[in-house]
């Protein structure tokens, strides 16, 4: 069995939608699994954290502590996920949780996801064609991305030696006898070039040796198929019922897909400028949703353009991003009492407060509304379907498309 550790409940969703693309069984867990937790038959569990925000020191616990689990579960190789633009700083996380995971081992890093535009040449990242310092990620609130050296970056993470897997390598067929080389000089962590879907493959099937392995979603699914033998996974059936759509991503696709939905759907959005009292917008949000709950799909978001947040910030002070998630986790719980049954959720930070609000702590992986976006099913009688999508995921129509009637 197969044991990946993501370092939000968004790239949780994504690996687990890659793995299950391959024809693997898939459970998604969020959050720190206990002793007492039990798994049904599957062919790979993700364990889905929130620590990619959190101080290194804590998020090395969190997944040491999730790695100890999946191995007694049965897993025999770990993957560690993380985001395909390599959200991080100086300070980590990737570099330290990818030093205690992988505990004196080489490993490979490999954030490349070329059917999401992220590829890496020369150990440089590039998001759809542009250096990754000059895309969006240059401007995000907690991991803005100014250096699109990998090699650079990773090396101010960690005190161990950082190589390269250059791409003529990759292509060469010479992958093993270079790691092995690069293991001899002591270097720890190798970042990977990888342009195309192949490249990932020929990386996937070299690399069977080594126990532990990072990436973001494109590696896995390599993985997944270098090592599966089921053409394809069962299709998975939705439940019937009334859609909530919450966003708290502020990416430039969320922001698109809002415009579609609110262009369909009645929406409210939580506004501190407006309301800066987190309980009095709750309050307003709960008395919106009970006016308007029951007449199809609605939606309630706290996305919002960089004038916005800012003025949004000087309303509310600087916990206003941790303050309008757990806002939308309250509405969400609010949304499942009153009967919704598909829950649609835009952001990794939201996505962690609404299934922590909801107790959702154990899914099966359904089928993807769109690549990298799946359906997870809450096991019991009466299933509740949650989509969780990354921020800047999906096409423009996705969130129109998943809240529609059914």
């Amino acid at each position: 069995m197969l044991g990946c550790i993501a370092d939000d409940h968004t790239g949780g969703s994504d690996v687990a939608a890659a793995l299950r693309r391959a024809g693997m069984r898939v459970v998604l867990r969020f959050g720190l699994p206990n002793a007492e937790t039990r798994l049904p038959d599957c062919d790979a569990v993700v364990v889905a954290l929130k620590t990619r925000a959190l101080p290194a020191a804590e998020a090395v616990a969190h997944t040491l502590h999730a790695r100890r689990w999946l191995a007694s579960q049965g897993a025999d190789r770990l993957y560690l996920k993380y985001c395909s633009t390599f959200d991080s700083t100086d300070d980590g996380n990737i570099g330290p949780v990818a030093d205690a995971v992988a505990d004196g081992a080489l490993t490979l890093i490999c954030p490349a996801s070329p059917e999401h535009g992220r590829t890496t040449y020369l150990g440089h990242l590039f998001v759809d064609g542009t250096p990754l310092s000059e895309s969006p990620m240059r401007h995000h609130p907690l991991t803005s991305m100014t250096d699109s050296n990998l090699v650079r970056v990773l090396g101010r993470q960690t005190p161990h030696p950082v190589g390269l897997l250059p791409l003529d390598v990759v292509r060469g067929g010479a992958i093993r006898e270079h790691l092995d080389s690069l293991a001899a000089k002591g270097i720890r962590h190798v970042v990977v070039d990888a342009t195309e879907d192949a490249d990932l493959l020929a990386v996937a099937r070299a690399t069977v040796h080594l126990p532990v392995v990072t990436g973001g979603a494109g590696l896995a699914g390599a993985i997944a198929r270098a090592t599966t033998t089921t053409a394809q996974a069962e299709p998975a059936t939705l439940p019937s019922g009334p859609a909530v759509v919450l966003a708290g991503s502020c990416s430039a696709a969320t922001l698109a897909q809002l415009d579609q939905a609110l262009a369909r759907f009645p929406g409210h959005r939580l506004d501190p400028v407006r309301t800066s009292d987190p309980e009095d917008l709750v309050q307003e949000a709960f008395a919106w949703l009970d006016e308007h709950f029951g007449d199809g799909p609605v939606v309630l978001y706290s996305s919002a353009s960089p004038d916005q947040r800012a003025a949004a910030r000087a309303a509310m002070g600087p916990h206003t991003s941790e303050l309008l998630e757990q806002a939308l986790g309250r509405v969400a719980e609010r949304a499942v009492k009153l009967g919704a049954r598909r829950v649609v959720v835009a952001g990794g930070e939201t996505s962690g407060a609404v299934t922590t609000a909801l107790g959702v702590e154990q899914v099966l992986v359904g089928d993807e509304a769109d690549r990298g976006v799946p359906w997870c099913l809450t096991t019991g009688d009466d299933p509740l379907a949650l989509l969780l999508k990354s921020g800047n995921f999906g096409g423009p129509d996705l969130l129109v498309r998943a809240a529609g009637d059914r």
